[in-house]
């Protein structure tokens, strides 16, 4: 290897190495389903001609150097390598059940290959399906589905920009006086709700865990078969819910949904197993730039931006509770909204996202791969809520009939991953299969429990 060839590498950021680990290799899924069939030389055309070609993560090789160290070093990308295309149906189901065994499959099977850019795209042509498959070490969901609005065009107006969809957090309109008063009073309450948090966090990942439950995982269920399941809401029935909720959100009405589902799916598992009130706790990912939100694809390339390509989010500890049926479904929102405004004064996520680049800088990755697995076994579930494309789009000029994304495998026995789209948000809900076996009552479960919310608020 050549000094010259050394001097244009580029090491991994800490969070991407973190992501090359053995226990948290993680891979991205981001699923398109088309209305009309897949033309493979006109999407194949699209990419090699996109702007993700141009991005630096997706024209790079992985490659280490002789202390082991991983470094991006560019290539030149031969785009039908990346382009897995699959022309008879990949199972007996319908389309999308079909999909998303197909995509379970590849949640703990299906590694990518470290001779090429770590993406690629496979074309499901039987189901009219699109699935890019992006390595974590590349980029987060905020940092994807920016490029993608860059990337694909606005239905029926290719010319227009996508518009990014609202999650519909809460504004103020207070005085400036009053806002400073308010801004001072959240910094002395941070400090104190943080290190309460920061606690927590800590003894989380040291020994303390949730009591075990139908949908409890552990260490070694990432290797364990898994299933695929998608619950399906509009954004109109949670912000008909939020707006009875005082200053609620989005996401407080998802981990009241959450809270809810999972006390309905764990009565029909194991019904009076549970005393009313057990907490199960989740790890929530939340995005830590400075603006929220997705980004201009153009800003978030600049080095000096605070809103950089790449990974920066943070994970905080979300419990929700079990209560057995007849709970007012409001409630859950209320309790919800309750704890994630704690949440939001406290320091818990930047601290997670410091400190697991603090280990990997001075540690290395085996410790913080090994705290960060720790947490992940000692919780129950995770979730994350990523804003799509308010408009409908289309890829290579095919219409777009929905956008969905997730991960692969962890320890836990249940993930969940949001993403909206054109006035809809699909969820889709991996799980083991030798633990949560039915992931579609699941799925029923967390679509009735918003419906049951929404009659709620109706009649309020």
């Amino acid at each position: 290897m050549g000094y010259s060839e050394v001097e244009r590498d580029e090491p991994l950021s800490p969070l991407g190495r973190l992501f090359l680990t053995t226990d948290l290799h993680q891979i991205v899924h981001c699923i398109m389903g088309c209305e009309n069939p897949i033309d493979v030389a006109a999407v194949t055309s699209e990419i090699a001609n996109s702007v993700m070609i141009q991005l630096p993560r997706f024209s790079s090789l992985l490659v280490r150097d002789s202390h082991g160290l991983e470094h991006w070093r560019k290539t030149q990308v031969d785009v039908p390598r990346h382009i897995i295309v699959v022309e008879d149906p990949v199972g007996d189901a319908a389309d999308e059940e079909a999909v998303n065994d197909y995509i379970a499959d590849l949640a703990v099977s299906v590694p990518l290959s470290s001779d090429k850019p770590l993406w690629e795209v496979h074309l499901l042509r039987a189901h009219n399906c699109i699935i890019f498959r992006i390595h974590h070490a590349l980029g987060d969901g905020i940092s994807l589905m920016s490029m993608l609005q860059e990337w694909c065009r606005r239905a029926g107006e290719p010319d227009r920009r996508l518009s990014m969809g609202s999650m519909g957090t809460h504004s103020n309109s207070s005085s400036n006086r009053v806002k400073r008063t308010r801004a001072l009073w959240k910094v002395v309450v941070g400090m104190v709700m943080g290190l309460r948090f920061i606690m927590q966090f800590v003894l989380r990942a040291l020994w303390v865990k949730d009591k075990r439950t139908a949908v409890s995982g552990g260490a070694g269920v990432e290797l364990w078969p898994r299933k695929l399941a998608t619950a399906k809401f509009w954004l109109d029935d949670m912000k008909v819910v939020k707006n009875v909720v005082a200053e609620a959100t989005i996401n407080d009405v998802l981990i009241g949904v959450i809270s809810s589902g999972l006390s309905r799916y764990l009565d029909l598992r194991s019904p009076r197993a549970l005393q009313d009130g057990v907490q199960i706790t989740g790890l929530a990912m939340v995005n830590l730039r400075k603006q929220s939100g997705l980004q201009e694809l153009s800003d978030m390339m600049k080095g000096n931006s605070g809103i950089r390509w790449g990974n920066k989010f943070g994970a905080f500890l979300a419990p929700v509770y079990y209560h057995q049926g007849g709970a007012n479904p409001l409630q859950y929102v209320k309790i919800a909204k309750q704890m994630m405004d704690q949440k939001k004064q406290s320091f818990e996520a930047q601290f997670s996202y410091n400190l697991e680049k603090f280990l990997m800088v001075y540690f290395g990755p085996q410790v913080a791969s090994w705290l960060k697995y720790r947490i992940v076994c000692n919780t129950t579930f995770l979730i994350s809520n990523v804003i799509g494309p308010k408009d409908e789009i289309t890829i290579a000029g095919n219409p777009v009939k929905y956008l969905r994304l997730n991960n692969t495998s962890l320890p836990h026995a249940i993930t969940m991953h949001m993403l909206s789209y054109a006035g809809r948000v699909d969820m889709q809900i991996l799980v083991a299969k030798d633990i949560i076996p039915d992931p579609q009552v699941l799925a029923k479960c967390f679509e009735d429990a918003l419906l049951q919310m929404k009659e709620a608020a109706i009649k309020e």
